[in-house]
């Protein structure tokens, strides 16, 4: 634990957090897959790496540096992106300049990363390195692993090479290039909730699998490989925003098949006709989505003619969110590595029940937090924390008489006060005992606790309740 001196400060410094979160958020977006370069021909990363960076801390963060009287050129962020083999030569990789969009994010994306034919790897990640333009360095983050192919597979995909096919309920990105050339690339995004063909930015939808027996309107999702003839439905990742239900179809020389039914893979052409209507089709006009009506094919009737704007290439992309906070902090390192929480596992019970967080980045400076109380850390390896689950009586006395549950975020915290938050929560619920002549409050407020419908699960003689918030 912290000695009592410092514990109380971080108490403090935490409760003003949490009634005033200033988080800043460093999101990367990628492809699953990459394709290898051969000789001097450089196929840059297509949809290219996108960087957002989030949050109100951004702002305060560069308030305090304006404060010192760095004039405005100093609080500007700035990075740098290459491969994870690269090492710290910053001539070999991309730097990045944020831009800011009207929701108030910073945008930027590596449009020249590539892999070449002497890098002999199956998987590598991206490196990110942030600054501020004073120099100040903010922290290097990772992507997820990428895995390399040498060209899209021509052959059928089996189910037996599950990485290169796409399972209902992943992310995709579509994109149209045409006659090949690269400057021509536009990207499926969406803006101002309507769809547009977009040349700067992409967008991540998750594809769902349907089940075409049923009516449009009910729409039951399932479980599965994408596959040719499939039904299924785009929805953007940011926006929620919904395309009507689409069949899948494969493209070969600008004709869609209507007989293929073998899965999709990474990389392939295809085409969406709208289900239900008469040949009609997603495809771009410019920046505008339009549907485009094909055309029969009188000698093969398993084939329809379509136009470039209709042949999409889909590949899988992959997210990866990195927060922190350090408006309250004295930090002077970086703020890497950023934790990130992927379960937790509950052992133990009555008075010595234990919590253990899985992810990566975990090390030995990091104390788990229950709200605004500090609980005993261990730590085990930089993807395992164990911690001592704090008593109920650490968030107040008179709690143990009330009805209603308490849910409290569970952050991580450094040494030096930087505050790593989780989209995880931890859930207490009372006895349903009271004081004999003490009032119990009988109505549980409507804002008590929204995630009372989760799955939880049930240990100890108060019942702890574990959440895990998406």
């Amino acid at each position: 634990r912290s000695n009592p001196y410092q514990a109380s400060l971080l108490r403090d410094s935490v409760r003003r957090y949490l009634q005033l979160p200033a988080d800043q958020t460093v999101l990367i977006l990628h492809a699953k897959v990459a394709q290898k370069s051969y000789g001097n021909e450089k196929r840059f990363f297509c949809p290219p790496p996108c960087v957002y960076l989030s949050g109100p801390g951004w702002k305060l963060k560069q308030e305090q540096i304006k404060a010192r009287d760095l004039g405005e050129a100093g609080f500007r962020v700035c990075g740098y992106m290459g491969l994870d083999s690269m090492g710290s030569s910053l001539m070999e990789t991309q730097k990045l300049s944020f831009e800011e969009q009207p929701d108030a994010k910073g945008f930027s994306c590596a449009k020249a990363l590539y892999i070449s034919d002497t890098d002999k790897r199956k998987h590598f990640r991206l490196v990110l390195k942030l600054f501020f333009s004073n120099g100040q360095e903010i922290g290097t983050f990772h992507s997820k692993l990428i895995k390399v192919i040498s060209k899209p597979s021509q052959k059928k995909q089996s189910l037996k090479n599950t990485d290169l096919c796409i399972s209902s309920g992943s992310k995709v990105s579509l994109f149209n290039r045409l006659r090949s050339q690269t400057v021509s690339t536009r990207y499926l995004s969406v803006e101002g909730g309507a769809f547009i063909a977009s040349a700067r930015q992409w967008a991540a939808f998750t594809l769902h699998l349907a089940d075409e027996r049923c009516s449009r309107s009910e729409f039951p999702l399932r479980e599965g490989y994408i596959r040719y003839g499939s039904v299924v439905q785009l929805v953007c990742t940011a926006t929620g925003v919904t395309l009507p239900p689409l069949i899948v179809r494969k493209v070969m020389k600008q004709y869609a098949m209507l007989d293929v039914d073998e899965p999709v893979s990474q990389l392939h052409k295809c085409a969406f006709q709208f289900q239900g209507s008469d040949r009609m089709y997603l495809c771009l006009s410019t920046e505008k989505v339009i549907q485009f009506q094909a055309s029969p094919c009188p000698k093969e009737a398993n084939r329809e003619l379509l136009n470039d704007g209709s042949c999409w290439t889909i590949i899988s992309t992959e997210t990866v969110e990195y927060t922190f906070s350090e408006s309250l902090a004295c930090v002077r390192e970086p703020v890497s590595p950023v934790p990130l929480i992927a379960a937790l596992q509950l052992t133990g019970g009555g008075d010595v029940a234990m919590l253990e967080v899985q992810g990566e980045y975990f090390h030995a400076h990091l104390k788990v937090w229950f709200g605004d109380v500090e609980a005993e850390t261990m730590y085990r390896s930089p993807k395992s924390l164990t911690c001592v689950v704090p008593d109920v009586s650490a968030f107040g006395s008179d709690w143990r008489w009330l009805r209603y549950p308490i849910t409290v975020p569970l952050l991580l915290i450094r040494d030096d006060g930087l505050i790593y938050s989780s989209s995880f929560t931890f859930t207490y619920t009372p006895e349903q005992s009271c004081i004999p002549g003490q009032q119990v409050l009988s109505d549980v407020p409507q804002d008590s606790d929204k995630l009372l419908d989760s799955i939880h699960q049930e240990f100890t003689r108060t019942n702890f309740h574990l959440f895990t918030q998406t």
